[in-house]
């Protein structure tokens, strides 16, 4: 059994989930139930076969809507591990801490070719970590509590996931010193990332290895799951550069959340128009059963 999900930006109408039925109708999908997850707002398609069909029928279809397609068995992830930076967070840690070093737009424009792809991850990253150079330590706390936000109902869905069950890890090619504090307030049980070399309370300019990359994010998902005997079908990973592709496409259902291209294209759902709130709709959460 498989469930296509609707998820309105704004409103939901009975008209859009008709033209969903026949969008998936026309590409040879039976859709044998409909049931609201959150009326007006959130609804599920129930169907047996097509996953695929399914969604490329259901894609672009309702204006300002994402859908996730998932086999209903599996739609409760037991395991969630999620990018931070653009994902559990709003903004890239990097780019904001240089801003205190003068260097936003120069390290930005390097953080975002990173991310579309277009540059080796760990090589990128030790070259703008070798511009911050000279950087008070103290600055990173700084930068921390004036910069950096939690996403939109980030932490319902971690605290949502973990009261019923499901461990939550944060696996970033960012730093500690924003993930530690950022996995605790969010309610993750861990968070993996990268850690800054800093000497007489400033920044060496290094990182100490071996960097967390895409091979890196990839392998914590294998073994969080094997540690907890899940299955990948139970997992869930979240994010949105190409350095998450990887993870995206070993995870049970792989999310692109708000991606660049290349990662948008490897996941097997995409939240393009909504916040975090989409992936609670997908899970088969009403409004009422989230943790705050």
């Amino acid at each position: 059994m498989f469930i296509a999900t609707l998820i309105a930006k704004e409103r939901l109408s009975g008209g859009d989930i008709s033209a969903a039925e026949d969008a998936m109708a026309a590409a040879g999908v039976h859709a044998f139930g409909r049931s609201w997850v959150e009326e007006d707002k959130a609804c599920d398609l129930l169907f047996s076969a097509a996953p695929e069909s399914a969604r490329r029928a259901l894609e672009g279809l309702v204006a300002e809507a994402d859908v996730v397609v998932q086999r209903e068995a599996h739609r409760r992830a037991k395991l969630l591990v999620a990018d931070m930076d653009s994902t559990m967070i709003t903004v890239e840690c990097i780019d904001e801490l240089a801003d205190y070093a003068g260097l936003k737009a120069e390290i930005a424009e390097v953080t975002e070719r990173a991310m579309r792809g277009e540059l080796e991850f760990e090589a990128a990253l030790r070259a703008r970590v070798k511009l911050l150079k000279g950087l008070d330590a103290s600055t990173i706390d700084l930068c921390r509590a004036e910069r950096v936000r939690a996403t939109p109902r980030a932490r319902a869905l971690v605290r949502t996931l973990r009261r019923d069950g499901a461990y939550c890890l944060i696996v970033s090619g960012g730093f500690t010193r924003f993930a530690e504090p950022v996995a605790e307030e969010l309610g993750f049980h861990r968070a993996i990332a990268n850690r800054l070399v800093i000497e007489d309370g400033r920044l060496t300019g290094e990182v100490e290895a071996p960097i967390v990359g895409a091979l890196t994010k990839r392998q914590a998902l294998l073994d969080a799951a094997a540690e907890r005997e899940l299955g990948l079908e139970d997992s869930l990973a979240i994010g949105d550069g190409a350095n998450d592709i990887p993870m995206i496409e070993a995870a049970g259902l792989g999310v692109a959340y708000h991606a660049k291209p290349a990662a948008a294209a490897a996941a097997g759902a995409r939240i393009e128009h909504n916040d975090l709130t989409a992936l609670l709709y997908a899970a088969g959460y009403a409004r009422s059963e989230w943790e705050a």
